[in-house]
């Protein structure tokens, strides 16, 4: 314990100093542009996170960064300043209830309802795919729901997030060990395999039918041609203050068919204010 304190203050003295100014000008930046509240209290996470661009850059200070940013707004520096700022915590199977409820309510709801309208369409949408196991666990799920019947369906699972270096982790679909302790090994056993580097990887077919495709939620356009039946966007509102939260909710409302369903994370929920949606349970919503 000893050493990791020591370790700790050794990476707290070489930490970058950031001046009001510059914190202020990232936080509204950071804001404008993705959505994301940093406060005073997430100050010492935004130098943990940019120092290493800064320096990394030559910059002497986070202003000559900021300046830079500016003149040369390109995707890619943009690109670069959220794959630092964003957490992409995650894990197979999180928060299982969820999943559970999934499998057991929703499925069985789409499948009931498009037959009757003669629709064999299931659109299934991963707002904050991270590095891609929510997706692949929504993917399994519904390729064990349908069983062999999947090809007679068009289904899968659509999954965004605003990291680009998150969603290249998620296309690859390989992971550690470690990272299935909560998957049912079922699961695990049927839709990924050893590797050569000894982590597991989705198997084809279960890679098939998720498409990975970078989004910011904050957009003024939603560009889906069509509803989804249900929308997964959990772990992300915690970024956002009440303004932003109350914009994406609203976004997500109006891509859901009448009946779907909203899945945000546990810590997450919508305020009752101008809320349209109705409550089922702790962090799942309905149309």
């Amino acid at each position: 314990m000893a050493d990791k304190a020591k370790d700790r203050n050794t990476l707290l003295q070489g930490m970058m100093d950031i001046t009001d100014k510059e914190f202020s000008l990232f936080s509204k930046m950071i804001y404008k542009n993705f959505g994301i509240d940093l406060n005073e209290s997430k100050r010492s996470l935004l130098v943990r996170r940019l120092q290493f661009i800064v320096r990394k850059q030559g910059f002497v200070n986070f202003q000559g960064y900021y300046d830079y940013l500016m003149k040369n707004p390109t995707d890619g520096n943009f690109t670069e300043l959220v794959n630092r700022i964003t957490t992409n915590y995650t894990f197979f199977n999180r928060e299982p209830d969820h999943f559970d409820y999934f499998s057991k309510v929703v499925l069985p709801w789409m499948h009931q309802t498009h037959v009757a309208n003669n629709n064999r369409d299931l659109r299934v949408w991963c707002a904050a795919a991270s590095t891609g196991e929510e997706p692949y666990m929504l993917a399994m799920l519904l390729l064990e729901f349908l069983g062999s019947h999947y090809v007679n369906w068009s289904a899968g699972v659509l999954g965004t997030d605003i990291s680009e270096r998150a969603l290249s982790t998620a296309i690859k679909g390989r992971y550690p060990i470690d990272e299935f302790d909560k998957l049912p090994i079922h699961l695990r056993n049927r839709w990924f395999k050893k590797n050569g580097t000894g982590e597991l990887e989705a198997v084809p077919k279960l890679k098939n039918e998720v498409t990975y495709r970078r989004f910011n939620l904050i957009n003024k356009i939603y560009p889906f041609k069509r509803p989804f039946d249900v929308i997964f966007c959990r772990n992300v509102m915690i970024y956002f203050d009440n303004p932003t939260k109350e914009y994406v909710v609203s976004k997500l409302y109006d891509c859901l068919v009448p009946g779907g369903y909203l899945f945000l994370g546990h810590s997450e929920s919508i305020t009752r204010g101008n809320n349209r949606f109705n409550y089922i349970l702790p962090a799942v919503y309905r149309k």
